[in-house]
């Protein structure tokens, strides 16, 4: 399976942020704290560079808490802060306003020193399609100022958001690359649900995230479909998924396609407990876990 996908307002957006760089203080990026490196656009460092930066990940709450250390330790080795949060319930966002002042500290005395007057400091909001930005952008103006939804590409144009006197947030649409280089970020970005359904096959996805499972998270799928012990192997154990939740064709064959889709909505929302699908000693693999044989 290759999945791509880069709609026409997505290229529009790569270029309308490269012209409003200019009046950035600081920029955002927003990663899905389940798999960050797979949701960070390579396009980003080369359209933003040199601008003070910093890395949020976001639905820290659906993400493995020990898996999330290793990667706030990653980034911090880059040079790059990084703060975990959960922009629905407002986990960790009240520390955001007063890091980025402190990342625009340089600027803002440059100002005071030329006796300029002082202004609010600018920030752009940067991620892929469903990372949560416009949820973030409405927890931090404590009002209902963007657009949001479980679907991907939601929002589609550029807007300002004013917080008080000091911070001035410009929102942008979510901007995916054109081409996956490696097509385990496709598979990983599907099974957080950053892709569009429509685009998948639910089924090559699932059995993706079910090798992941059952490497890192044995005990989560004995436990969310009732196993003493595991299959031996990912169909076989998508086959056990179909049978406990009833997702048979005729004949009592198992709907495959049906079965693949259920278990990534329990994984999406959490039912299968905190689970992250990817860790940074993956991006060192030869042969990442849940890699299908077709991409081999």
């Amino acid at each position: 399976m290759t999945i791509q996908w880069f709609p026409g307002h997505m290229a529009k957006a790569r270029r309308q942020v490269t012209e409003r760089l200019k009046q950035i203080d600081v920029v955002i990026e927003l990663l899905d704290a389940r798999l960050p490196l797979s949701s960070r656009n390579p396009m980003i460092d080369e359209i933003i560079s040199g601008k003070p930066r910093l890395i949020l990940l976001n639905k820290a709450d659906l993400a493995d808490s020990k898996v999330t250390e290793e990667w706030i330790s990653y980034f911090r080795e880059q040079g790059i802060r990084t703060l975990p949060i959960d922009a629905l319930s407002g986990k960790g966002v009240g520390k955001l306003p007063e890091m980025c002042r402190e990342l625009a500290g340089e600027m803002l005395a440059k100002r005071a020193e030329k006796g300029m007057q002082a202004r609010a400091v600018r920030i752009m909001i940067l991620g892929i399609p469903n990372v949560g930005k416009s949820s973030l952008i409405n927890r931090l103006a404590k009002r209902s100022v963007a657009q949001t939804g479980d679907r991907p590409a939601v929002t589609k144009a550029q807007q300002w958001v004013k917080m008080g006197d000091t911070l001035e947030l410009l929102d942008t649409p979510g901007i995916l690359w054109p081409k996956f280089e490696d097509q385990m970020v496709g598979l990983r970005l599907a099974a957080s649900g950053a892709i569009k359904d429509e685009l998948i096959d639910f089924t090559d996805v699932a059995l993706f995230a079910i090798s992941y499972m059952m490497h890192y998270y044995p005990e989560r799928l004995k436990e969310r479909f009732k196993l003493q012990t595991l299959p031996n192997d990912r169909v076989e154990m998508l086959e056990e998924i179909g049978k406990k939740r009833g997702c048979l064709a005729s004949r009592g064959e198992i709907d495959y396609d049906k079965a693949a889709e259920l278990f990534l909505r329990d994984l999406r929302s959490g039912k299968l407990g905190p689970v992250s699908l990817e860790r940074p000693a993956d991006w060192e693999m030869e042969e990442p876990i849940g890699k299908p044989p077709s991409l081999s």
